[in-house]
């Protein structure tokens, strides 16, 4: 199962998985530092989990979007 990109701005952008459990969030702070944010829903299969990592540079937190997405992604029914 995959994720949705919402449409994003240079400052945010949000994936929502395909089945609506979850979604990564990655914005751009006021201080000019970027913050990825997963949140999984309690009603998802796997349960609930929320993270959050500030990194320095948008190409940091990139690659948190990356990871995340592949290791959050839905279960295989």
């Amino acid at each position: 199962m995959g994720w949705t990109r919402t449409d994003p701005t240079d400052r945010l952008t949000e994936w929502k998985r395909d089945d609506g459990w979850a979604t990564i969030r990655l914005r751009e702070t006021g201080a000019g530092r970027w913050v990825v944010r997963l949140d999984r829903l309690e009603q998802a299969p796997e349960g609930r989990t929320y993270r959050r990592e500030s990194v320095d540079t948008r190409e940091r937190a990139r690659e948190l979007v990356e990871a995340w997405r592949e290791t959050f992604g839905a279960p295989e029914p």
